[in-house]
């Protein structure tokens, strides 16, 4: 599989948070080769499964991004929106937009608004449309919108929109093309909707009930300019191995699992201590009964706005740790 033309096909399909379909489409393609049988549900979670008698492990990347969506298109043409997920107006003031139908804008906000002060409501979309009666020929209200900048790789990085979390798609697509012989039975889950609350993995997990469970996710970094040390891992250092964020705190056996798997094959890994944000872990963690919950992450810069970075080296050593983690001898207790 060419990392950068399936992450290049990834991060250009329109998939919004819940509106993942398009993705979901690409990605059942890629990964029709590697499962025994795909499936979805009403969520629009995508489940590729490769069955063995073994415990159930789930493995689950999101498909969602963050994006846009039409509130109000006012009589002079400019579109009001709200925010799909976290968004920071500051991060993406000015920035190229498209819409699933193709029309394209820029995001804007009021001339003499105050950036500082701006909320993620007041950002507006420009679509050069010159009345209201011609902007509601191209959107409506409902519509969503994602950024629409390339896609650049440089020195072993990727610069891109949609990292968080085609990159971990990426991931998981290349564990799959890896895995050899296991008894575990596997699930690979492309979930939806985890950027507005982790909601796709919420009725995936209760649909599969795994035995173990790992988020395959980015994660804040420790070496963007100026960082304050609220995150642990750093870019081009390997696998990040979740420890916790505000939505989990991982089992200590699968932490100390991955991390022996990832010394005895050889794979760069690194601890993932988070103190905000968080991924499908958690609602996975608290499924049922509880699961045995770790996550293996890619630290990504700059995550949520137009131009996240993530590096290719990472990418592989999370589908390797992925790949032996879903190869390894487990029993149904840790």
């Amino acid at each position: 599989m060419d990392m950068m033309k399936t992450l290049t096909a990834l991060v250009s399909a329109f998939g919004p948070a819940g509106d993942e379909g398009e993705v979901s489409r690409v990605i059942e393609q890629l990964a029709a080769p590697y499962a025994d049988e795909i499936s979805r549900d009403v969520m629009g979670n995508l489940f590729c499964r490769k069955k063995g008698t073994g415990p159930k492990v789930m493995f689950a990347a999101h498909m969602d991004s963050v994006g846009l969506v039409v509130t109000h298109i006012g009589e002079d043409g400019i579109v009001h929106a709200g925010p799909l997920g976290s968004i920071r107006p500051a991060e993406v003031l000015y920035t190229p937009v498209r819409f699933k139908n193709g029309v394209r804008g820029i995001i804007c906000a009021e001339v003499e608004a105050d950036v500082d002060k701006l909320k993620p409501a007041d950002l507006l979309i420009d679509l050069g449309a010159s009345s209201g009666e011609d902007a509601e020929k191209l959107v409506s209200v409902g519509d969503a919108a994602v950024f629409d900048t390339p896609t650049v790789q440089t020195d072993g990085r990727v610069i891109s929109p949609c990292l968080d979390d085609r990159a971990g798609c990426l991931a998981l697509l290349l564990a799959m093309e890896r895995i050899g012989e296991t008894d575990n039975d596997l699930y690979f889950v492309f979930t939806s909707q985890e950027e507005v609350g982790a909601r796709g993995a919420k009725t995936a997990a209760w649909t599969v009930d795994p035995d173990y469970g790992i988020a395959v996710d980015v994660t804040g970094t420790d070496d963007e300019p100026g960082a304050r040390h609220r995150a642990s891992s750093r870019c081009g250092s390997g696998a990040a191995v979740k420890v916790m964020d505000r939505t989990v705190i991982c089992h200590p056996r699968m932490v100390e699992r991955l991390l022996a798997l990832a010394e005895e094959r050889g794979i760069p890994a690194q601890w993932d201590v988070l103190q905000a944000g968080g991924t499908d872990a958690g609602p996975i963690h608290v499924t049922r009964s509880g699961v045995y919950t770790g996550g293996v992450c890619i630290p990504c810069r700059y995550a949520h706005t137009p131009a996240a970075l993530v590096a290719l080296s990472d990418i592989t050593a999370c589908a390797d740790l992925i790949a032996a983690f879903a190869e390894s001898k487990l029993e149904k207790e840790c």
